[in-house]
């Protein structure tokens, strides 16, 4: 067995982070009116954020802009709805739901979109790989993903 090296594995960054919730510059907050979001560390090669989920709410579909990484939930359940198909088939939906202690290592080219769909509120720490630059928006077309728009880090977030 190969050993992991945790301080590269984003999603073992998560998982520490997530176990010492009293090492956060700041308790989570919950905003009725859209996801609130706090980024608790920056390294040279990666960034750690702080998220939170009322019922309801979710992003669009979206990648990293190239980043890898990973996310764990902390408390509460998301569903991630990640894009899958052959090139030229019509894309499909696949949903996963992600209880309290789970977590997902993405790679660079993950498309996906996350939603609270529970009735409770969620917490979730994210890791990105190197650290997030842009972001591109998608939907869903009959035969493709169609990107939408390009959002850039300092600018829209």
């Amino acid at each position: 067995m190969t050993a992991v090296d945790v301080r590269l594995d984003h999603l073992a960054i998560a998982a520490r982070y997530a176990a010492n919730p009293d090492r956060w510059p700041l308790a989570p907050r919950f905003n009725p009116v859209d996801r609130w979001y706090h980024r608790l560390a920056v390294a040279d090669d990666h960034e750690v954020w702080l998220l939170t989920w009322l019922p309801g709410q979710g992003t669009d579909l979206h990648d990293h802009g190239g980043s890898a990484g990973a996310f764990v939930v902390f408390g509460g359940a998301l569903t991630e709805d990640t894009v899958a198909g052959p090139p030229g088939a019509p894309p499909r939906i696949t949903a996963r739901e992600l209880g309290e202690g789970a977590g997902r290592r993405f790679g660079a080219r993950h498309v996906h979109r996350i939603t609270n769909r529970s009735a409770r509120p969620a917490i979730s720490i994210h890791v990105y790989g190197p650290a997030l630059t842009a972001m591109t928006r998608y939907r869903l077309g009959a035969q493709s993903l169609v990107a939408v728009a390009v959002e850039r880090a300092g600018d829209q977030w």
